[in-house]
């Protein structure tokens, strides 16, 4: 559990307390993602984005890339981590009266879950489009366990031996 406390306006992490660690198993990811949280931090927030829920186990994130095309848009998926990179090859064009279009390149990072894939990528109209699905391998789904009783116990032979023994 990370500690936070409000000094300034500012949420600042303290630490992950140590009785908490303790007393639960296999949740190293969870904690080191809670520490190491600013690595999937994006620089700043441009371009917008926005991550909408699809379905039961899919998403999609959604960015604003007006007048970017194909070429100048990368994706890539590594260890949990989405980054999309924006770099825009400039064209000098000294017709421009005004330039509102911003064409600057960005970085975004997503940290992704366990078992988030990305199922595509697709670019319309001015937005990126990836596809998110959560695929839970079969060992990890629930099952049901079924409770087996025994009917009664066979006599134990070991009482008569030690008797037996008594007499002799």
């Amino acid at each position: 559990m990370t500690g936070l406390v409000l000094l300034g306006g500012r949420f600042r992490r303290l630490y992950i307390q140590v009785a908490f660690r303790s007393s639960t198993v296999g949740l190293d990811r969870v904690f080191n993602l809670l520490e190491n949280g600013q690595r999937a931090r994006s620089v700043s927030d441009w371009p917008p984005y926005d991550i909408i829920k699809t379905g039961d186990d899919s998403y999609r994130i959604s960015i604003a890339v007006a007048d970017f095309a194909e070429h100048d848009l990368e994706i890539t998926f590594q260890s949990n981590l989405l980054t999309i990179i924006g770099k825009k090859q400039e064209v000098a064009h000294d017709d421009y009266l005004h330039r509102g279009i911003a064409g600057r390149p960005f970085e975004h990072r997503f940290e992704l879950a366990e078992h988030v894939r990305v199922r595509g990528a697709d670019l319309q109209k001015g937005l990126l489009s990836i596809d998110l699905m959560r695929e839970i391998p079969e060992a990890l789904k629930l099952r049901m366990i079924e409770i087996e009783t025994t009917t009664a116990l066979p006599q134990k032979v070991a009482p008569a031996l030690i008797e037996a023994q008594k007499v002799a």
